[in-house]
């Protein structure tokens, strides 16, 4: 996994790089420039957008007594889009704004590796098949009253 880490490190700044160049000797010098400025303002803004209505979003399914689960992950896919809009460069501002639209999230929030989660109220069983799960109700005592 290091290495691979490492290896993107490299590579995509080098990519970059080249797709400057390429841009830059198209278009000149101060457009490349001017064009990537306008990429990170767009996307300053589409990530404010974003954030907004995923915060809205997630208001509303609690207010309905819904966990909004999968709205974390959506947060922290709008953070690395904006990591990648400010950053410059022609290929992250590509993902950044991948990253910005919800159904791409979406699709790659489904493509992560899951874990059954538990609610706080549910405790494993341990049993032979290891697939029970017990409901459990739990009562606390305030000391404090009489």
């Amino acid at each position: 996994m290091l290495r691979i880490v490492f290896l993107l490190f490299i590579t995509i700044p080098l990519l970059e790089l080249w797709v400057l160049i390429e841009v830059g000797s198209g278009i000149g010098g101060l457009s490349t420039i001017a064009l990537c400025l306008l990429t990170a303002a767009l996307g300053g803004f589409l990530i404010r957008y974003q954030g907004l209505s995923t915060l809205v979003d997630a208001q509303k399914r609690m207010a309905h007594g819904e966990a909004p689960l999968d709205h974390g992950l959506h947060g922290l896919m709008i953070a690395l889009s904006g990591i990648l809009l400010f950053t410059p460069g022609f290929i992250t501002d590509s993902i950044g704004f991948l990253l910005l639209f919800p159904p791409f999230r979406r699709f790659m929030i489904g493509r992560l590796p899951t874990q059954q989660i538990q609610s706080p109220h549910q405790a494993r069983h341990n049993s032979s098949s290891g697939s029970d799960i017990i409901d459990v109700e739990v009562i606390t005592h305030d000391k404090h009253v009489p």
